[in-house]
């Protein structure tokens, strides 16, 4: 995620880091040479067709409604994912206060705060297809991370290991049954939030409805320089190549926003969401908490 002040007028115009420029520019130039292309044709060698500028106005309508919608579509699953992770940070540090109350054993406590940092890294690493054994084992020993780390669900295998403790506890008489109770209930919302932030990374938004986007997309811009040659000549290709950075930025953005969980300059930062859950158990379990990330080159993880 870019974390940054907003740029003057005058940088606003030069900044490419988060921009979705790079992605489409081959696009855009493309849009602008047929458009060149078609221009030259017209007035030197042959009269083209030419298309009504009000046609192509009222289907430039539909299309942004579409593209619009889709925006919206994406950036709420974007946003949902967000306040998943947001509920998990919240809820583990209600943990910790739990287990202060409730747990009297100080060994019992760590080992299961210990989960609730596994299960955390461990539901990163399922989101984003990467290992995150190096940050689980400073939690939990070698052995018992990696056998986590084998399920077919990690995270839920480190909630698994999480309830396991306080029954354990709760045999040993270190909390009593109102506390399990409650700690009962801080687990049941991990694995809600876990459960939430599974059905965004596998259940993206309908195929046939972005293929309709995109299709119309390019077809907008195709027919885009037959409804230019006469109302705004030798300026058509610049126009064209306004028109095609919008259509075609917003169905970029669409695309990073609609997969919230990937490691990329507008993903979420779940490192450093991982992070700030370390710091809380840290704090929680009177250790010295670590350092937060802090963004590299405006971009945190």
């Amino acid at each position: 995620m870019i974390v940054r002040e907003h740029p003057s007028n005058l940088k606003l115009f030069f900044v490419l880091q988060g921009s979705i420029v790079p992605k489409i520019i081959g696009r855009i130039v493309g849009v602008a040479l047929i458009t060149a292309i078609v221009l030259l044709l017209d007035r030197k060698v042959t009269p083209l067709p030419h298309i009504s500028i009000g046609a192509m106005g009222v289907f430039g309508v539909a299309l942004s409604l579409f593209l619009g919608f889709r925006n919206n579509a994406a950036y709420d699953r974007w946003w949902e994912a967000r306040k998943l992770w947001g509920t998990m940070i919240a809820e583990v540090r209600t943990l910790g206060r739990h287990a202060t109350i409730f747990v009297d054993s100080a060994e019992g406590r760590e080992r299961m705060l210990s989960c609730a940092v596994v299960f955390a890294h461990a539901l990163r690493g399922k989101l984003r297809s990467v290992d995150v054994q190096a940050e689980m084992t400073p939690w939990m020993d070698a052995g018992r991370a990696a056998r986590i780390a084998e399920h077919g669900n990690p995270a839920d295998a480190a909630l698994r290991a999480l309830a396991d403790e306080v029954a354990t506890l709760g045999r040993a008489g270190a909390v009593d049954g109102f506390g399990q109770m409650t700690i009962a209930g801080s687990v049941s919302t991990l694995a809600e939030a876990q459960a939430g932030c599974e059905r965004i990374l596998l259940t993206p938004l309908p195929f046939v409805y972005s293929l309709l986007v995109r299709r119309t997309t390019y077809l907008y811009c195709g027919l885009l320089p037959f409804a230019l040659i006469e109302p705004s000549g030798g300026f058509a290709p610049a126009l064209a190549a306004v028109v095609a950075y919008v259509f075609f930025g917003l169905q970029a953005v669409t695309n990073e926003l609609e997969l919230p969980f990937r490691n990329v300059e507008n993903g979420l930062p779940l490192d450093a969401m991982c992070r700030t859950i370390e710091i809380s158990v840290a704090e929680a379990l009177g250790r010295t908490p670590p350092a937060p990330l802090e963004p590299e080159g405006h971009v945190l993880t």
